[in-house]
């Protein structure tokens, strides 16, 4: 069992670290909100992980994973949102802010709302299907058949919550060390130009993904 718990401790950590949409996700709303932002971002996607582990356990995901339709309904809302994201970055990338504004909001501490980043965090994690299919198919490996799964579930949950939450909250003070780089104009529209093209680069793919 020490041998199993240890095996999934150290896969799961180079999950988390590997970039992909969560990493861009918190990089994109620290720029925006600062610290707060990203770190209530990366609470939103932490907190998606026990429904992906719930759907695991109980075998929803099983269900999504057998229903063409179903799954393929989910992809499409969770591309969708995706690529609203990276629109509204692709916007804020090309649109010019009034100099009043730019005078009264502090560098990498304007437009920061707790519901918005948890809400963007949450639903960028719980309408990935490829997280889904990520715990349908690892946690089941780490799972004692002869006790209770969904408890066994969200107890491996709460080790990658953890995880998650010291990396994302680590990599938003990172970004927040920066803002003074990050937050000049040309380097910030520069960053919402990125970070927005990846977006909907992601969104994209998980569409089209077969």
């Amino acid at each position: 069992m020490e041998n199993s718990l240890f095996a999934y401790l150290i896969a799961i950590t180079l999950l988390t670290i590997t970039p992909g949409m969560d990493t861009i996700l918190v990089i994109r709303n620290t720029t925006r909100g600062g610290m707060k932002d990203g770190f209530f971002s990366s609470l939103g996607i932490c907190s998606g992980l026990f429904l992906h582990a719930t759907f695991s356990a109980v075998g929803i995901s099983v269900i999504l994973l057998h229903s063409a339709f179903a799954f393929g309904m989910l992809k499409l809302i969770g591309a969708g949102y995706l690529i609203w994201l990276g629109a509204a970055s692709l916007r804020s990338a090309v649109r010019k802010p009034d100099d009043a504004d730019q005078a009264e909001i502090p560098p990498g501490f304007g437009d920061f709302r707790i519901s918005r980043s948890l809400r963007e965090g949450f639903l960028s994690n719980a309408l990935n299907p490829k997280t889904i299919v990520f715990y349908m198919a690892f946690l089941p490996q780490f799972i004692d058949p002869t006790r209770p799964a969904l408890f066994q579930a969200l107890g491996l949950t709460g080790l990658h919550f953890v995880i998650a939450m010291v990396w994302q909250t680590l990599l938003a003070s990172m970004v927040e060390r920066a803002k003074v780089i990050l937050m000049k104009e040309k380097v910030r529209r520069c960053l919402d130009g990125v970070t927005g093209s990846l977006m909907v680069m992601f969104g994209l793919l998980l569409a089209w993904d077969r």
